[in-house]
């Protein structure tokens, strides 16, 4: 049906068309095709965010019906689904726990009714935090924005919807205290811990003998992302000067994974390499050299710093979970691979180093970590 006679005449007088049953769903889907050429990182968020999101929740609505209203309920249904994936981790933990008291007292039975319960439960989920939900809708208002300019609409109701928190989490030092009890409790502090220098080095002490230990030295060292170490070339490096160039990441999308531009324009950069991992870089160049010769005329010519023995090029996922892996056997306190960046910019600024160069070290835009 057309609209009512104010609105034809409201769109006649913007110049848009009077009749438009594009849905949102169709919308964005087409708004996607537009954005190829994003960094993999950008356009693999705006992709999830549509998927997972935005065309389930709000796909069949009109694209000129879309209303504030409708965008506060997409973010009660994350609210209401968080609390579901809550309570079902919390069971999920809770059951593992009486698993691990029937496997030790021998109770088979109960071991395997328990197992039941928790294989019903499915795959651990991660909630939609308030940042996450500030992303998707900016991922929504990115695309209005863009409909609003072609006058598909005449407003962009995602700009209109206000949310509350999404503040960063602040990142906490591994102290004696903290070990302790996240040893009692198993709870960590805060999403973002950061290892004390004495940590960190227990840490690369651990990956002697790791194909990824100079990887790990590197992104321990410089703070470069884990996309930036693997998709760092021989021809970026210069081992003489003491210095490499980020001019490219192996970026994750999906399960593929592509050489892309650096994140963003202040990711391009050139980082100083002190004398130490000058040394561990020619040694590690000279057993590439090694596996080069072994492998004759089935090496594939990367020109990557980080390969497989036989050449193939990491996927980044690797590096995290070989990181994962060796802070358990290790029996470290555990953070993330990319949280070995915020050390960088910790134990910089303790050391008196100016901001703004730590800022340029880790290629941020802006000196809040």
């Amino acid at each position: 049906p057309l609209p009512d006679e104010d609105e034809i005449r409201k769109r006649l007088t913007l110049g848009q068309a009077v009749d438009n049953p594009l849905t949102l769903g169709q919308y964005l889907t087409e708004w996607l095709t537009t954005k190829a050429d994003l960094a993999g990182g950008t356009l693999m968020s705006y992709q999830m965010h549509i998927r997972v999101h935005l065309i389930p929740h709000l796909g069949k609505i009109r694209l000129d019906k879309l209303r504030v209203s409708h965008i506060r309920g997409l973010v009660d249904a994350i609210e209401t689904q968080n609390t579901k994936i809550e309570a079902d981790n919390l069971r999920r933990a809770a059951l593992k726990v009486e698993l691990g008291q029937a496997v030790e007292t021998g109770d088979t039975d109960a071991a395997r009714r328990i197992r039941a319960r928790i294989k019903a439960l499915g795959a651990p989920r991660r909630i939609t935090g308030p940042s996450s939900v500030k992303r998707i809708r900016a991922t929504l208002s990115s695309a209005l924005s863009d409909a609003v300019a072609q006058m598909l609409i005449p407003v962009n109701p995602a700009k209109l919807i206000r949310l509350s928190g999404g503040r960063r989490p602040r990142g906490l030092v591994w102290t004696q205290p903290r070990v302790a009890a996240w040893r009692k409790t198993g709870k960590k502090p805060s999403p973002v811990m950061i290892w004390t220098i004495e940590q960190t080095i227990a840490f690369l002490h651990a990956t002697r003998g790791h194909p990824f230990a100079v990887a790990y030295h590197l992104m321990a060292f410089t703070g470069m992302r884990r996309g930036e170490t693997a998709g760092l070339h021989w021809h970026d490096l210069d081992l003489d000067a003491g210095e490499l160039t980020v001019t490219c990441q192996l970026a994750q999308i999906g399960w593929e994974t592509k050489l892309t531009a650096p994140k963003s324009e202040d990711s391009y950069r050139t980082i100083a390499i002190a004398e130490p991992m000058v040394e561990l870089l020619r040694a590690h160049r000279a057993k590439q050299e090694r596996d080069r010769t072994a492998m004759g005329e089935a090496w594939p010519d990367t020109n990557l710093v980080f390969t497989h023995p036989d050449g193939r090029r990491l996927h980044p996922a690797q590096l995290t979970y070989e990181f994962y892996k060796l802070v358990r056997e290790h029996d470290l306190p555990p953070i993330r691979l990319h949280d070995l960046r915020h050390g960088t910019a910790t134990h910089a600024l303790t050391a008196g180093i100016d901001i703004k160069l730590v800022q340029d070290l880790l290629g941020h835009t802006t000196s809040s970590f």
